[in-house]
């Protein structure tokens, strides 16, 4: 990343969970602002059968958050968790770009291995102080719905990759949500798939090799789901790191499919 004026990078800590806040105040990268996956990244849930766990909050609510997270159009923004990006900095950095955002990146392996890095750290809050909110006109990158994803497993016409781990997707185990098992027709090709051994994203190549041969086989189009549209946003920002088209985000996800009267399998 090519050095830029302090003012205009804007350091992002989306670490989540029920301790995730106080986590951020015990410790955190030095400038970070934090971000909740619950409370700004997701609007609040009525019935997970209806948009999922995570549903994207209006577009004009999370423009705010941009603006008083200080970023604005010509702000770098770095944003990281400690799951390898795997969960909330890639929710973040999707709806960052959905927002029409380009200047976003996930730091690669996360926390620890900034931590390791030897990067400055503090303690408490960081006072972001507030701007304008963000320009923008609405989600521009493409979602799909649970009747695009039952088109698209029926006609055999489009791809959907499950990137949950694979005991979740054989229905083997389910530690979330109601109901076990996965979209009838669906791929399954775990996010894990995209780090190597050391939690760090492969190289371009080796995730262009990897999805370009699932992807480059439905041209009418590929739709990418997760439990509830957060760590299927991992496999997205490898196949935009990978140099290919980014495909549709199945928002509700597995946690709303399985609360409505659609079709489930099991095993392989």
């Amino acid at each position: 990343m090519p050095l830029l004026a302090a003012n205009q990078v804007v350091l992002v800590d989306a670490r989540s969970g029920p301790e995730a806040r106080q986590q951020y105040q015990q410790l955190h990268l030095a400038g970070a602002r934090h971000v909740d996956l619950d409370q700004d990244l997701a609007a609040k849930v009525v019935d997970a059968a209806n948009g999922g766990r995570h549903p994207l909050p209006p577009i004009e609510q999370f423009a705010k958050l941009l603006g008083s997270l200080g970023i604005q159009p010509n702000t770098h923004v770095v944003v990281y968790d400690d799951k390898n990006g795997a969960n909330a900095a890639a929710r973040f950095w999707w709806m960052l770009r959905a927002a029409g955002h380009t200047q976003v990146q996930v730091l690669d392996g996360g926390l620890p291995a900034a931590l390791s890095a030897g990067l400055p750290t503090a303690s408490g809050l960081e006072a972001a102080g507030s701007s304008a909110p963000y320009p923008t006109s609405g989600w521009q990158w493409p979602t799909a719905t649970a009747a695009d994803v039952q088109q698209a497993t029926q006609t055999g016409q489009g791809l959907v990759i499950d990137v949950r781990e694979a005991r979740r997707f054989r229905g083997e185990i389910e530690p979330i949500d109601l109901v076990a098992g996965h979209i009838p027709g669906a791929v399954n090709v775990p996010f894990t798939d995209n780090l190597d051994a050391e939690g760090n994203f492969l190289s371009p190549q080796a995730l262009k090799e990897k999805y370009s041969t699932l992807i480059d086989q439905y041209p009418a189009g590929v739709i990418v789901h997760c439990g509830s549209g957060v760590t299927a946003c991992h496999t997205l920002l490898a196949i935009d790191y990978a140099g290919l088209e980014v495909p549709k985000l199945y928002v509700g996800s597995w946690s709303e499919w399985s609360r409505n009267e659609h079709p489930i399998a099991t095993g392989d």
